[in-house]
């Protein structure tokens, strides 16, 4: 069960995916394959820089979440969401966006008073978000182990306040003094 699923108070369960798309689940190439076509795309100098800083969070973080999708379930909401927004979401907010004519899609409203421009950057700060979350969830498996490990070993070893230690340990016992006929 993914981050998205607890929130939404889902069951853990399968998710189908979306009508016309294929059966197969794209492999680990398709999905990195998919993420270079998109830093190629906002690598022109003509994809505004807002843009291209966005979509490089949003690839960077779905990079990283790739080798943790174990822990978000397999077939999860989560593991489903991060697979499409590789393959699927964000290379097409990009296209659509790149589609257009540059100097139309940054001045003309077209939704709400909004560019295209704007359009685009509030759909990559909301996969960015989304994809933070979702990385988090992914690691927080192994950080709750990490914390729950440190409890075990304070229970087991801790004390209040660790006593000195001296160091300065003699090699040999201590020799007395020697005495002299008639001293005692």
């Amino acid at each position: 069960m993914g981050f998205w699923d607890r929130v939404l108070g889902r069951e853990e369960q399968p998710v189908a995916p979306p009508e016309g798309a294929t059966a197969t689940a794209p492999t680990a190439t398709d999905i990195g394959t998919s993420l270079d076509n998109v830093e190629r795309l906002v690598a022109d100098p003509a994809v505004p820089g807002v843009v291209r800083a966005r979509a490089l969070r949003v690839t960077t973080t779905v990079r990283k979440t790739l080798p943790r999708l174990d822990l978000l379930g397999l077939g999860s909401y989560d593991s489903y969401s991060v697979v499409a927004t590789a393959t699927d979401y964000l290379p097409e907010a990009i296209g659509a966006y790149l589609r257009l004519p540059r100097d139309w899609a940054d001045s003309r409203p077209v939704d709400g008073g909004k560019t295209s421009l704007l359009l685009l950057v509030d759909q990559l700060d909301l996969l960015a978000v989304t994809m933070d979350a979702i990385y988090d969830a992914a690691n927080t498996t192994d950080a709750a182990a990490l914390v729950s490990h440190g409890r075990f070993l304070q229970e087991r070893f801790g004390h209040a306040q660790a006593p000195e230690l001296n160091l300065n340990v003699p090699s040999q016992q201590p020799v007395p003094p020697a005495t002299t006929p008639g001293e005692a």
